[in-house]
């Protein structure tokens, strides 16, 4: 249950397409005076030193960020989100890497909250750490619970303010995460259907994957489904060979600007010929 950290895959490809995606949707939100809540159901520790020895085991931030450091032409969805990791590292390095709950007290203003879920007790006393060094602001604005993030997204919805982005984006180490992350949009959209609910998935072989997609696929919802294949899957049938953004009730804008990202991206990232990415949307 408590094996994943996902400092040792900070920056990596999926990390990439999850958090460039997600500026543009808190940008999106910041775009009208009206609070909002952002709540992320699998939190992590909030930023992470790409130096560290977690992160430097697979260095797998070598073929995510790094290969887009200093690019040519690049599109603005991508763009926008090297800007918010540049803040995270003023003298022009790039060793720290924000994570989803990073990127999101960036965009707070101060009439905004956000809510955080992480279950991993280590992960979550250092996402308190790391939270308290970033003042009286954040902390005013934010609430860390240490549980279960598909079951305590129930508690937080409808938000407050009737205005909210939801990030589901568990590990998948677990085939439950894929029924959970099924049910939780379930329950989230009868609690909260104007709620801009995201889901991150893995490109992984399994058939649990499709199987989620094809249920999401299904859904009345306004949707967005994008996704990024770095190379062929794997002969025996493990690692990540890819990984993809589903997007219910997603800003309108969204579709335009990943039309103008994923081929770049796919080709900035791509490990062989088997590269590709794919994007489809309904009802926007």
């Amino acid at each position: 249950m408590f094996s994943y950290r996902h400092a040792f895959h900070a920056g990596n490809h999926a990390d990439v397409l999850k958090h460039a995606v997600f500026v543009h949707i808190l940008d999106h939100y910041n775009r009208k005076d009206a609070a909002y809540w952002v709540i992320d159901t699998h939190a992590g520790a909030g930023l992470y030193d790409l130096r560290s020895e977690w992160a430097l085991k697979n260095g797998e931030f070598a073929d995510g960020l790094d290969r887009l450091l200093g690019a040519d032409l690049m599109p603005p969805l991508i763009e926008r989100y090297l800007e918010e990791v540049e803040h995270f590292n003023p003298d022009g390095i790039a060793n720290f890497y924000p994570g989803s709950p990073w990127l999101a007290l960036r965009a707070l203003r101060p009439q905004d909250r956000l809510r955080l879920f992480e279950m991993h007790p280590s992960e979550a006393e250092v996402l308190r750490r790391n939270l308290q060094s970033q003042g009286r602001g954040a902390l005013r604005q934010t609430t860390i619970y240490e549980a279960d993030g598909f079951e305590g997204l129930k508690s937080q919805l409808p938000p407050t303010p009737r205005r909210g982005v939801v990030i589901i984006d568990p590990s998948y180490e677990d085939k439950k995460d894929y029924r959970k992350t099924l049910q939780s949009i379930d329950d989230g959209l009868k609690r909260f259907a104007t709620g801009c609910f995201i889901v991150w998935y893995p490109l992984v072989q399994r058939r649990e994957v499709q199987e989620m997609l094809r249920s999401l696929e299904r859904l009345k919802t306004p949707w967005l489904n994008a996704s990024l294949t770095v190379r062929k899957p794997a002969r025996d049938g493990f690692g990540l060979h890819g990984s993809g953004m589903f997007v219910l009730n997603p800003p309108w804008t969204l579709h335009a600007e990943l039309t103008r990202a994923l081929p770049w991206l796919s080709e900035k990232l791509k490990l062989d010929d088997r590269a590709t990415f794919a994007l489809k949307q309904q009802g926007n």
